[in-house]
């Protein structure tokens, strides 16, 4: 029998299918002005989507940035008040969705998710805004978008660079899932199986990197990822990675990458049974471990080094916690764990 636990569950209209869906997804909310927030890479497909919109686009922002700075949010909502905006319709990476959030967190406007890459947080009420240096994160049920729309060929042409850094932060959410103080039977289900999907359809589309089925199979794990978090929370790993990307403006994706092994290493052992599922969802080996070789087969820095980060800065950011410390100068140098550590 499982210990007493609480699973709370969050409700998201998911729709897997095509762009086109869109347009009917914002009128079952009853949206007849929409903002339109464009990551720069969807650039073609926004066009696309704004042509289906037609008249309910009103207006659009194409100017996103990761860790959404306070002064791009408040843009955003003034933007947002001033053409009368009923509704928002974010299409591309965690990015745009986050800009939404920070949008619908003041005005309640609802949003309609498309996201482009598999960062997961069009699943979560999850946001965070960055302003002098630092990231604040909350949780609220008003930025959790209304509708998520997975168009499997809008990512075909994702370099498998951006791809692989995005799947590692997807991973973060499900294996952080399992150790967080809400981690709960029915939550390491959703995050295994998450597991699972994005490992599978990273490996084949490192094979194939048009191949539909396993850009479907990631926006599926992507979803669960995204699930996962919400109901279990953050922790260490998460609340580390923000911070390295608010104070030294380090990439969301490819932060996880190089922090995830290490965070692992440590709090794997501590949740062992967990880790076993989540390592036969990987394959075969230690957790941490497969995690570190997963993301160097897929070409992603698996050091804190590469993405510019100084020793000094990692040393500054563990403010002199032990166990921190050993975390972020693993990460920084990137060693691999093995279970001889």
């Amino acid at each position: 029998m499982p210990k007493p636990f609480v699973y709370e569950q969050f409700a998201a209209r998911v729709v897997l299918g095509e762009l086109a869906d869109v347009p009917g997804e914002v009128e079952r909310l009853g949206v007849d002005r929409v903002l339109l927030v464009v990551t720069g890479s969807a650039k073609t497909a926004g066009d696309r989507l704004q042509e289906l919109l037609g008249a309910r686009a009103v207006g659009r922002l194409d100017d996103v940035r990761q860790h959404v700075p306070l002064e791009l949010a408040s843009k955003a909502r003034l933007a947002a008040e001033t053409i009368g905006a009923t509704g928002l319709v974010s299409i591309g990476g965690g990015s745009a969705v986050g800009l939404a959030k920070a949008v619908a967190l003041t005005s309640g406007l609802p949003i309609v998710a498309v996201p482009t890459t598999y960062a997961g947080s069009e699943m979560t009420p999850v946001w965070g805004i960055t302003s002098d240096g630092e990231k604040r994160t909350g949780t609220d049920p008003v930025v959790l978008p209304k509708t998520v729309v997975y168009d499997p060929s809008l990512s075909r042409d994702l370099p498998l660079d951006v791809t692989a850094a995005s799947v590692a932060n997807a991973l973060a959410h499900c294996v952080e899932a399992v150790w967080t103080p809400k981690a709960n039977p029915f939550n390491e289900v959703i995050a295994v199986e998450g597991t699972r999907a994005l490992s599978e359809g990273l490996r084949q589309v490192l094979l194939d990197p048009r191949d539909l089925d396993a850009r479907g199979d990631l926006l599926y794990g992507a979803g669960l990822a995204g699930s996962a978090l919400t109901s279990a929370g953050t922790g260490l790993h998460h609340k580390l990675c923000h911070l390295l990307g608010g104070r030294y403006g380090l990439p969301h994706a490819e932060t996880h990458a190089a922090v995830l092994p290490q965070v692992t290493r440590v709090l794997a052992p501590t949740v062992p049974e967990a880790a076993a599922r989540l390592s036969v969802a990987l394959g075969k080996g230690e957790l941490a471990t497969q995690l570190y070789d997963l993301f160097e087969a897929s070409g992603v820095p698996t050091s804190l080094r590469e993405l510019g980060l100084t020793e000094d800065q990692a040393r500054e950011a563990a403010a002199g916690e032990a166990l921190v410390q050993t975390i972020l100068a693993r990460a920084w140098a990137g060693v691999r764990p093995s279970k001889d550590d």
